[in-house]
């Protein structure tokens, strides 16, 4: 078959990242920043549709590229029903969900309504793989101690997936045939227990539950979470952001950078010491946890997300694993871009079949 050229959208908050493969080599990637003024007058998500899809448009002309050669278009997914591992077409079902928000209103939710627009003028096809709600948990992973509140899954499912079949391919087996723990450590954290190509337990790392991260705070003792809920002092919205945003890092030293709160800890300050430490601490715990899941029996634990790259937080979270016996794979950072652009190459080739959102029930 002839080149393949993948656009890659994946919106953020503040942000759009956008790249550009020839099949599965990255030609350009920008990350397209959306200051707060520019944002302002924009008093909901999707009324900043036309202006991304815009500076995305423009990017790509500055860069040299045509969009009229551009063979398909890969956008991140936003948050939809709970969804088995893969590729889905763009289809009417899935991007009204993400308009309407029917299962929450997401920065990321954007993406596939953007490439959604941008494929209908250009008549090429889009993708979603692999979103946040990729659900493979095991029956008894979703049952919590109280009837009518149950488990859900909510992790990085794209890298993870992506970087768990990099792993499996370096200890020489395939991702079928592996059983790995994936700790990405990021804005939020999420840890898989990958067993066999399905990550069969994972913490919500949005809203729910795990250690706590920059701006997330992670499982709290339920009776005080209750008190605080009924204290008079917070409305529903602001619990909900005190949760995810105003928890963690940000929580405890009003700030989510990470790299900075461990510099000042390895400076001597000691609030920032003492939080890191109670982090790595969360870490380790909610990975010898999901240890337990595979029985003992880990060929890896994988460390990816922004703070892998600090060889002093990876170093103290092996000083307590040990005990696993498992080999340590760090691959730093995200490759959300690279991993939306091969599974799509995937279905080019024929390596892939996609699946279907509206009949995925």
């Amino acid at each position: 078959m002839a080149d393949s050229l993948i656009l890659v959208i994946n919106p953020g908050s503040t942000s759009t990242k956008i790249a550009i493969f020839r099949n599965s080599e990255k030609l350009m990637q920008e990350n397209l920043v959306h200051s707060a003024e520019e944002l302002k007058d924009f008093k909901q998500l999707f009324d900043q549709l036309e202006f991304r899809k815009e500076k995305i448009i423009e990017s790509i002309a500055n860069k040299g590229f045509d969009l009229n050669d551009i063979t398909a278009v890969a956008s991140r997914g936003g948050v939809l029903r709970p969804l088995t591992s893969g590729v889905y077409p763009f289809d009417e079902e899935m991007l009204e969900d993400l308009r309407e928000g029917r299962y929450m209103l997401h920065a990321s939710n954007l993406g596939a309504v953007i490439g959604s627009e941008i494929c209908e003028k250009y008549n090429i096809p889009g993708f979603i793989a692999d979103p946040v709600t990729v659900d493979e948990l095991e029956d008894v992973a979703r049952i919590s101690g109280l009837e009518g509140v149950t488990r859900k899954s909510i992790w990085h499912a794209l890298n993870q997936k992506h970087i768990a079949r990099k792993a499996s391919k370096k200890i020489g087996k395939t991702y079928e045939e592996t059983n790995l723990i994936v700790v990405h450590m990021g804005g939020g954290i999420s840890v898989g227990a990958h067993h066999n190509g399905k990550c069969i337990d994972v913490n919500n790392a949005l809203n729910g539950d795990g250690p706590f991260s920059s701006e997330r705070a992670g499982t709290l003792p339920s009776l005080a979470l209750v008190d605080l809920c009924f204290s008079g002092e917070y409305t529903h919205a602001e619990m909900k952001k005190l949760l995810a945003g105003r928890g963690g890092m940000v929580s405890h030293l009003g700030t989510n950078n990470a790299k900075d709160v461990e510099d000042r800890s390895e400076a001597g300050e000691a609030e920032p010491k003492k939080i890191m430490n109670a982090l790595i601490y969360q870490l380790a715990k909610e990975i010898g946890r999901l240890s337990a899941v595979l029985k003992g029996k880990v060929d890896a634990i994988v460390f990816t997300g922004g703070m892998a790259y600090s060889p002093i937080i990876v170093k103290q979270l092996k000083d307590h694993l040990n005990f696993i016996g498992a080999e340590y794979i760090v691959y730093p950072g995200e490759d959300e871009m690279e991993a939306l652009a091969l599974n799509i190459y995937s279905v080019q080739i024929g390596k892939m079949e996609t699946k279907q959102y509206g009949k995925n029930k």
